[in-house]
């Protein structure tokens, strides 16, 4: 007689299967994000494609006369008008001379801006006093339009450059602030703890784990920055100008010249554009990694 007791069938369905239960401990698997594919491939054809659309309903506007020719002049006026001031100048100044005061102007304030900003927001996303001191500052004025204290840097600083440039710098100030203090912010704690286990001084721990971390929130805040300054350019040189891109619209907004208005709206769009080309060609020089998984 076999007294061995055998295992009932039941006991041994009910077992967990130990290759099911190792599949079951392991991660899922990461699946990269490719918006449904909408957003991969580039985008060149069609944005020049938006602006030839663009241009062919303004042309069609100004021709059909549903808005009043003053108020719209044809692509064609406009073009005539651009040549003009190319060759003659306006206002007793070539092109060239408004341009460069524009340009002079906007790369004062922004290196003014950045060598001020990027050590303030640094500071702020170190250490919790002076975010506390210097937050609230900030986050009231930084909403503010610039023509709101545009009477208080005429009041202080009087007509010349100073108050230009000093308008200028408070707008561009802000976003390179805050985006260097988000850069701070995001910084992993473990990446910090690496580098101190690794025995990094605190002046390493900021030059070659901080501020590289930073960086490409940085280079985003100066090019937003450098957007924000473009368009307070016109507000700075309300102020007692006789050169500049923004004192070109301003003027010719006095004598209803609607074509020499848009031409110096075209000229800021195409600065500001630049700048923001370069700024991005920058970031792909120093921060190659950025938005790569």
């Amino acid at each position: 007689m076999n007294d061995q007791v055998q295992p009932l069938p039941l006991l041994n369905a009910l077992r967990p299967d130990p290759s099911a239960q190792a599949q079951a401990d392991q991660p899922p698997p990461l699946v990269k994000m490719r918006s449904f594919g909408i957003a991969e491939g580039s985008t060149a054809r069609i944005s020049i494609a938006a602006g030839i659309v663009i241009l062919a309903l303004w042309w069609l506007i100004a021709q059909t006369g549903w808005v009043p020719h003053l108020f719209l002049p044809t692509p064609a006026e406009v073009l005539k008008v651009a040549q003009s001031i190319w060759e003659d100048g306006y206002a007793n100044a070539t092109l060239a001379e408004h341009v460069g005061a524009s340009l002079l102007r906007i790369l004062t304030a922004g290196v003014i801006a950045v060598l001020l900003g990027i050590p303030v927001g640094l500071l702020m996303g170190l250490n919790r006093w002076v975010k506390g001191v210097l937050d609230t500052p900030i986050e009231f004025y930084w909403p503010l339009p610039p023509l709101a204290y545009l009477p208080l840097m005429i009041i202080w600083l009087g007509i010349g450059e100073a108050s230009k440039i000093t308008l200028l710098t408070l707008a561009m100030f802000a976003p390179v602030v805050l985006s260097a203090q988000a850069g701070v912010r995001s910084l992993p704690q473990e990446r910090v703890n690496a580098a101190l286990s690794l025995g990094a001084t605190r002046w390493q721990l900021l030059t070659e784990v901080v501020l590289p971390s930073a960086l490409p929130e940085i280079l985003t805040g100066i090019r937003i920055a450098l957007g924000v300054g473009w368009s307070t350019l016109v507000a700075a040189e309300l102020i007692a100008s006789n050169r500049g891109i923004g004192y070109m619209i301003m003027s010719a907004s006095h004598f209803l010249a609607t074509d020499a208005v848009f031409v110096g709206i075209a000229l800021i769009a195409t600065c500001a554009f630049a700048f923001s080309y370069g700024m991005r060609l920058l970031e792909r020089a120093l921060v190659p990694w950025k938005g790569k998984s």
